[in-house]
């Protein structure tokens, strides 16, 4: 099962998914990520906040949808919609889901303040793929309707607690 996260500028949010979800995901699962306007560059904070999370990031970059190397089975959007920003459509088969998170290359302020941005979009993003990854996957992805509703509804969780992870 193939997962795209998607964004605008696939060089925050949806790269901090794609790496998560890989990292933590059984044999069978793989998600890559994408932007339909692309960067261009993974944000330098969002490399540093995976490394520090013991999370590989060999291979991550700023890419188009049109550069995919595999078609996705369900494309998981992470813009946030309700700070006004206007979520692509992919244009595919893909069952579609979005889980909103605030754009933390936008973030203001301190280092402190711009670093804690970076982390809150992390612990959401885990969250909602640990949640993801907790549901028994075999089942699901033969029962596609019960599937969209779950992803709709992780969609919704916010972040855990920051753990060691």
């Amino acid at each position: 099962m193939n997962i795209l996260f998607l964004c605008t500028g696939n060089a925050c949010r949806s790269i901090l998914a794609e790496a998560v979800f890989n990292h933590l995901a059984p044999p069978g699962w793989h998600a890559m990520s994408a932007g339909s306007h692309p960067t261009g560059q993974v944000h330098p904070r969002s490399l540093a906040l995976l490394e520090s999370k013991g999370i590989a990031t060999i291979g991550l970059d700023s890419k188009s949808w049109e550069a995919l190397p595999a078609t996705p089975d369900i494309v998981i959007t992470v813009c946030a919609s309700a700070a006004g920003e206007t979520c692509p459509a992919y244009l595919g088969p893909a069952m579609r889901s979005h889980w909103g998170v605030d754009d933390p290359a936008h973030a203001t302020g301190t280092e402190e303040e711009i670093n804690a941005a970076f982390l809150m979009a992390y612990r959401i993003l885990r969250t909602r793929i640990e949640a993801l990854l907790a549901l028994p996957l075999e089942q699901l992805a033969q029962d596609r309707t019960r599937l969209k509703d779950e992803l709709d509804r992780i969609g919704t969780l916010t972040a855990a607690p920051e753990t060691a992870a």
